[in-house]
């Protein structure tokens, strides 16, 4: 698949109302945690727009915009189901940094 076909792919999903948690002043615990873990999940959905992106249905079963708006909400559940199940690490950092960053204000 052309570089531009998963640019504008990934770009679509973008516009599709995806956007990365925000982070608050003097968040409870859980909260903190909680948002690390949907930035997790966020951030390995964008990973894997690009894998899913180079994959062509074959007709009649497949295809079509309808596919590619169902294939971006799919993959941005496994980047959720991936996170809740321990992820790759990112989460833990992400809540010890913004829990430092709350300690310094």
């Amino acid at each position: 698949m052309p570089e531009a076909t998963i640019i504008a792919e990934s770009t679509l999903s973008l516009r599709a109302g995806k956007a990365a948690p925000s982070i608050g002043e003097n968040m409870s615990a859980e909260k903190v945690r909680q948002t690390a873990v949907e930035f997790e999940a966020f951030f390995l959905g964008q990973m894997l727009q690009p894998m899913f992106a180079s994959i062509n249905p074959e007709p009649p079963f497949g295809g079509g915009h309808a596919e590619k708006i169902w294939r971006s909400m799919l993959v941005d559940e496994f980047g959720k189901g991936m996170a809740k199940a321990g992820g790759i690490g990112l989460a833990d950092s992400i809540q010890r940094e913004m829990l430092r960053l709350q300690e310094i204000q």
